[in-house]
């Protein structure tokens, strides 16, 4: 059976679907954009800030499941621009430790939800 997992320190979805689902052990975690949860306005800055906004929305949904960034075992990355995965790497790659990381694919895309440059989503097992 499924369980809903919703936060209020994470954006509210912008369409039906939810920020989570819970089966089993396994979350999956609708993809976040850099919008900031307590003004629902889009984060504005360079690549990196959207890029931390975007993570600490997941790791808001992680612990409303009570799990970690330890608890991920695969990242879907979406870019507008591949020059900049130099940069989103950078960021990303601070929630992780290297040597346990989850596996991951970092794609471009012509476009993403509210036009934003970066969205990731993640899977994560108890």
């Amino acid at each position: 059976m499924k369980k809903i997992i919703n936060t209020s320190k994470a954006p509210a979805p912008i369409g039906p679907y939810n920020q989570a689902v819970l089966i089993k052990d396994t979350l999956y975690i609708s993809g976040q954009i850099p919008i900031d949860p307590a003004t629902g306005k889009l984060v504005e800055g360079d690549i990196q800030a959207e890029t931390k906004q975007s993570m600490e929305n997941l790791k808001a949904v992680l612990e409303e499941a009570g799990m970690t960034f330890e608890h991920v075992i695969k990242s879907s990355i979406f870019i507008k621009d591949m020059n900049q995965f130099a940069q989103i790497n950078e960021v990303y790659g601070t929630y992780f430790d290297a040597d346990t990381a989850p596996a991951r694919e970092t794609v471009e895309v012509a476009n993403l939800p509210k036009f934003v440059r970066v969205e990731i989503s993640m899977i994560a097992v108890k």
